[in-house]
């Protein structure tokens, strides 16, 4: 049977605003961040959710909070949705990664798939692990809609799953922080419904990177 899956991306961080790479390093909302997801927060409030399901990360746990209490239920962390690991790149910007890892950012921005930045994941094993944490999900709630709150990269793969679009392509389309992303997955495949719904962050929105 047919499962809806709402994916959320956090809320803003300082991180966000510098322009750092955060990937598994655990960085908390700041005060937009907050502000983003408690908007988001009303928003979904409007549909019903069977589960929340959420990155084990604090930026996206404290985000699936505010949805959860809105819904009277509780927050179950996934630790396969967590952010991409970008090992050397953690904490730093891409402009200090070119400067201090020319080779490594030449990789990184070719995206290539098998470059795992010395101590992180290369794209290729990343996009697996969501696979294989969304797969599972969708076991569990068959006929059901749920809520599940992860990060950037996160959503770039099971957008490009749902729509075809290759890993090692360019990144043509933007990722707002806590803007509803509907997805559909049945029998035939994954399925892209719905695309950044953002009205409710009219005055809080900022689009910033991983």
């Amino acid at each position: 049977m047919t499962v809806r899956i709402c994916f959320i991306r956090h809320g803003e961080t300082d991180w966000n605003v510098a322009r750092r790479i955060q990937g598994q390093t655990d960085i908390p909302l700041n005060e937009t961040g907050q502000g983003q997801a408690l908007a988001m927060a009303f928003n979904a409030a409007h549909y019903s959710f069977s589960a929340i399901y959420s990155s084990d990360l604090s930026r996206a746990y404290n985000t699936a909070q505010m949805v959860a209490a809105r819904r009277g239920l509780e927050v179950k962390t996934v630790p396969h949705l967590r952010e991409r690991h970008y090992g050397i790149f953690q904490g730093i910007t891409a402009e200090e990664a070119a400067d201090r890892h020319p080779e490594a950012h030449a990789y990184y921005k070719a995206r290539d798939l098998d470059y795992d930045f010395e101590t992180g994941e290369s794209l290729n094993r990343f996009a697996e692990r969501v696979s294989g944490a969304i797969d599972d999900l969708i076991r569990h709630h068959s006929g059901q809609t749920i809520a599940a709150i992860s990060h950037a990269g996160v959503l770039d793969v099971i957008y490009r799953r749902s729509t075809g679009r290759p890993l090692y392509t360019a990144r043509d389309f933007l990722i707002p922080n806590c803007a509803l992303n509907w997805f559909r997955f049945d029998g035939q495949g994954w399925h892209l419904d719905a695309w950044d719904d953002h009205h409710h962050l009219a005055k809080v929105l900022l689009e910033s990177v991983e």
